[in-house]
């Protein structure tokens, strides 16, 4: 028997949690798994408890929520034994995406039930981890928006894109690293560990999580009649062909912007300075996912 336990943020998406755990007690297999269940009540209380139940060598903690959770959870893990899970429950779920792991919650509890762990990398920035993506420029600017935003969800999304995407200006960075020595003028610069922001946009579509390597993937400034072409090519894992768009790959880069300010942590907004240190750890975090036979 093993012990897993279950971290529920109750605010994160859309989906009313206070079912969730008879739904988990339900359809978590007990032969298997014995199972801890709690709700998270403050801003990186996940990171507390996902390090606390590590402490008590349990063998997996699961993120019940966005990627925020999944970035919580996930950071209280790294460096364990302990395997992370997810049941994704919020916006974009970018790392559940990457990761195979069903958008349902019944579906998601059975991958769980037949998973296996697997070791996977992450990234720091400036010391501070992430799992999907990190990124500085235009899609930082929304993420920074959308959570002050009333309400959640993909409308709300693009409601914040169309309202800036007219109007913003893109920034030059310096980017230095083993083999790299870029100064592009970008719209916006992703560091891609998995291949996705969320809801399947595909920014770095050949980004894996267990190569060593980030995909950093420069958009450049483009003129307005290509927007609908770029973003059909975000959903269809075209992108990284795009005119405008540059991909380069490495595990480790030095990063100078115009100015201190918002960058984007799995989706989450952060304010970092002009000066940014990003790298990837190999191995460095378990990972459940579905045993594939």
């Amino acid at each position: 028997m093993k012990n897993i336990a279950f971290i529920i943020n109750p605010i994160s998406g859309t989906l009313n949690k206070r079912k969730l755990p008879k739904q988990i007690e339900k359809e978590l297999d007990h032969t298997h798994w014995l199972e801890n269940i709690v709700f998270t009540e403050y801003a990186g209380h996940a990171t507390e408890l996902a390090k606390q139940y590590a402490k008590m060598g349990f063998d997996a903690v699961v993120a019940v929520g966005g990627d925020g959770t999944v970035n919580e959870v996930a950071t209280g893990l790294i460096g364990t034994s302990t395997a992370l899970g997810i049941i994704p429950t919020g916006s974009g779920n970018g790392l559940a995406r990457h990761l195979g792991i069903s958008l349902r919650v019944n579906r998601a509890l059975e991958q769980i039930n037949h998973g296996e762990s697997i070791s996977v990398d992450y990234g720091l920035v400036n010391d501070h981890p992430f799992f999907c993506t990190c990124g500085v420029g235009f899609d930082a600017l929304i993420a920074d928006q959308f959570a002050t935003s009333g309400s959640r969800g993909m409308k709300t999304y693009m409601q914040n894109i169309f309202k800036d995407l007219f109007t913003y200006q893109p920034e030059t960075y310096i980017i230095r690293g083993k083999d790299v020595e870029l100064s592009p003028q970008a719209f916006l610069v992703t560091f891609a560990n998995a291949n996705q922001w969320g809801n399947d946009a595909f920014i770095a579509p050949k980004a894996s999580i267990q190569d060593g390597k980030m995909d950093i993937a420069i958009l450049s400034k483009f003129p307005l009649i290509a927007a609908p072409s770029l973003a059909f090519s975000l959903f269809t894992k075209l992108i990284d062909r795009d005119a405008y768009m540059n991909t380069v790959q490495t595990n480790e880069v030095y990063v100078t912007r115009e100015k201190a300010g918002p960058l984007h942590v799995d989706g989450e907004p952060l304010q970092m300075p002009q000066e940014l240190h990003i790298r990837i750890v190999e191995d460095g975090l378990r990972v459940l996912v579905e045993k594939r036979f």
